[in-house]
């Protein structure tokens, strides 16, 4: 779960899937069901957030080996890539993930009352920590390969060179900071923050800025320097 929670911590634009790692981790050993249950749904919401900002028409209600190789195809591996061939594997298991939950979770189709009390019984816990273990892989690839590739191409004669961009929506943090200190400015019928003007106007010093804001924050955090 480690791994993934600091994955999240870094792309803040994921921070609403930290509800399905404490669902999973909470009832891991007490209801599996539940465990399984949000380990599809944290898969599925990361599998549909690529498609949407990548602009991939998904169908209506897909299973969640179509999301899966849809966004894994969104982000640019094609069928021949050992890592299609690797993820179309793990989009198999998180198939079989959706039908065990079908198949344990007490709300199923209704369960006979024998059925509840061996439900957790099903499913051992090596099992158990192997799916989960290759959910959270999962996970951790799509986000890290999603948020790698957000890059702006810069032509320099022949060459291209790559950088990635801070995207002014995910950097709260400091925009509130800077607005703070600078207010707001007005112009006739029209008012923007501080922050907005500077990323828009001078995206090279918004990003000094708030790479010197991130780094003072941690600072404070870790304790150092003091």
């Amino acid at each position: 779960m480690d791994k993934l929670r600091s994955t999240i911590a870094q792309y803040s634009r994921w921070k609403e899937l930290d509800l399905y790692i404490e669902r999973i981790e909470v009832h891991l050993e007490s209801d599996f069901s539940i465990s399984v249950e949000n380990a599809k749904a944290l898969l599925e919401s990361i599998g549909k957030e690529i498609c949407k900002e990548k602009k991939v028409e998904l169908p209506t209600n897909p299973s969640i080996n179509v999301v899966l190789k849809k966004a894994f195809s969104a982000l640019g591996y094609s069928n021949e890539n050992l890592v299609n061939q690797v993820s179309g594997s793990l989009a198999n298991i998180a198939q079989q993930i959706g039908k065990l939950r079908n198949d344990i979770s007490p709300t199923s189709h209704g369960r006979s009352l024998e059925d509840l009390r061996d439900r957790n019984t099903k499913v051992d816990i090596l099992t158990r920590e192997f799916l989960i273990d290759s959910t959270l892989t999962v996970a951790v690839f799509l986000i890290r390969a999603f948020e790698e590739r957000k890059t702006i191409a810069i032509v320099i004669g022949h060459e291209v060179a790559e950088a990635e961009l801070l995207q002014y929506n995910e950097e709260e943090d400091f925009n509130e900071f800077w607005d703070e200190a600078y207010g707001e400015f007005e112009m006739g019928e029209y008012s923007y923050t501080a922050s907005e003007i500077l990323f828009h106007l001078d995206y090279k010093a918004y990003e000094a800025e708030c790479r010197m804001f991130k780094e003072s924050e941690l600072t404070i955090e870790t304790g150092e320097g003091s």
